[in-house]
């Protein structure tokens, strides 16, 4: 009997390299730019922001979530086993420090290969943070890292009724809006999430896009609704504060959210079921039609592009 020839040893890979072809590969100049950009969020926001590998760190990643999102120990959103395993496989894990210890923290997992895509799960910080600008330092640091790593984007959801998360996502970071997502995650059983349903929309943050690059040299391109005078108005808010769908033929429309809409789930839950359906149905359907989000006025209004979509009705 014969014996077969002993198969060739592989070479050994970095993990990166196996996970990114050696090709594909961002100039230096870009990566020291990303880098500058982190450095100096981080710097503005007076905290510390670093990787963290150790799971008693990982332990008060868990511990602050829990405090931010108002879970109690018996539903984590996320455990320290697996941010130790997020960061084994070579995922992403932050913290941002001050004097107290940590004070927020970020989370992340690749994608498939072919999308050189990181997907940035959750950051959260601390009350005690609120105005040092700690969610941008971690996004950059995030977005200087990711590049390291050759990813070209880095994707997250957010709720679309939140005025402020749209106009950090799309204002200042220079994400574009990627897709609607209805009721994601399904009955969620935290503090802020509880009894709502579970609607996201997917920020696409081009690593290398111009308006993101301007954005994290801090010099964001801003859209208002004084920049599209042809616009009108889709969705807004009645007398009562309900929701109002308005008939318009307009290549541009805007798309209402409510000024808080955290504090209308407590004292007017009814409305703000309503304001959740009525945004699926307008923004939501819009995006699954083809249309484009153009950027998002601080006043409340999202600018949505449907010159694209067929508005052909069928006989």
């Amino acid at each position: 009997m014969s014996i077969p020839e002993p198969t060739a040893a592989l070479e050994p890979t970095d993990p990166v390299e196996a996970l990114l072809d050696r090709d594909h590969a961002h100039t230096a100049e870009l990566l020291d730019r990303a880098d500058a950009d982190a450095a100096a969020a981080e710097a503005e926001s007076g905290l510390r922001i670093r990787l963290i590998d150790d799971i008693d760190e990982h332990a008060a990643v868990r511990a602050l979530i829990e405090e931010v999102w108002r879970t109690g120990e018996r539903n984590p959103p996320v455990t320290a086993d697996m941010l130790s395993a997020i960061r084994t496989a070579g995922g992403y894990v932050s913290g941002a420090f001050d004097a107290q210890g940590l004070a927020a923290a970020c989370f992340g997992f690749f994608g498939a290969p072919a999308e050189r895509r990181l997907h940035s799960h959750i950051t959260g910080a601390l009350p005690r943070t609120r105005g040092t600008g700690v969610g941008r330092a971690l996004k950059l640091h995030q977005r200087a890292w990711a590049l390291r790593q050759g990813a070209d984007t880095i994707t997250w959801t957010f709720d679309p009724l939140i005025r402020r998360n749209a106009h950090f996502n799309l204002g200042k970071l220079g994400a574009d809006i990627g897709e609607y997502l209805p009721d994601l995650y399904g009955t969620m059983d935290d503090a802020i999430n509880r009894d709502d349903i579970t609607d996201r929309m997917l920020a696409r943050w081009r690593l290398t896009s111009p308006e993101v690059a301007a954005a994290a040299a801090g010099s964001p391109v801003v859209r208002t609704i004084a920049d599209v005078p042809d616009a009108e108005v889709l969705l807004t808010a009645s007398a009562d504060g309900r929701p109002l769908v308005r008939d318009t033929d307009a290549a541009t429309v805007l798309v209402a959210v409510p000024a808080d809409i955290e504090s209308m789930r407590e004292g007017a839950a009814a409305t703000s079921a309503a304001w959740r359906l009525a945004i699926r149905h307008t923004l939501g359907a819009l995006l699954a039609d083809g249309a484009t989000v153009r950027g998002f006025d601080r006043a409340g209004w999202y600018i949505v592009d449907r010159s694209a979509v067929d508005r052909t009705e069928e006989p």
